[in-house]
């Protein structure tokens, strides 16, 4: 079987110049290698209390809510502002060129309840880490994070650990 990165497609130049874009709907697609991603971002924490799995918008929605379903949990989205219906939570977080927000339900998730974080790709760790603030806020705690693929170059990860937090990476790309 081919390993998790032979699935993922690069794009050169989207959506700037210079910009190497891993497309992980390619993985997505293929029903062996979905699976053996789901899979694998569930491994480490199979002998853990995870009582909830937080997906991360958009393609940590696709991905998270398949792992609470290997886990037997339920699953939250954390979303854009302005998508959640009911009263919500926002944290901002920087972004190259600005800011941008997301929320989660401020009913969502229970105190002391143990949650997974997933998504897709760590980059810089901004979503991720505003993510992580939102779980904290609820008062649940954040037993680890889980994405498909990490660009170190950005420095996501050390965000995350210097936060006191596990991060799991399915696999890595040099670069942008």
């Amino acid at each position: 079987m081919k390993p998790v990165q032979d699935y993922i497609r690069t794009i050169p130049d989207f959506p700037n110049e210079g910009i190497m874009f891993r497309d992980v709907t390619t993985l997505f697609a293929d029903p062996r290698g979905f699976r053996m991603a789901v899979d694998q971002l569930i491994y480490p924490f199979l002998d853990q209390r995870i009582d909830k799995v937080v997906g991360l918008e958009a393609r940590g929605f696709i991905l998270g809510g398949a792992v609470a379903h290997q886990l037997g949990v339920g699953f939250v989205p954390i979303r854009k502002k302005g998508k959640l219906p009911a009263a919500t939570y926002a944290q901002d977080y920087s972004l190259e060129y600005g800011q941008a927000t997301v929320e989660i339900h401020q009913d969502a998730l229970e105190a002391g309840e143990r949650v997974l974080l997933v998504d897709d790709l760590l980059a810089t760790g901004g979503t991720a880490r505003a993510g992580v603030k939102l779980i904290e806020r609820l008062g649940a705690e954040v037993a680890g994070t889980a994405f498909v693929v990490d660009l170190p170059d950005l420095g996501g990860r050390s965000v995350l650990t210097e936060l006191g937090l596990f991060v799991h990476c399915l696999c890595d790309f040099s670069g942008h």
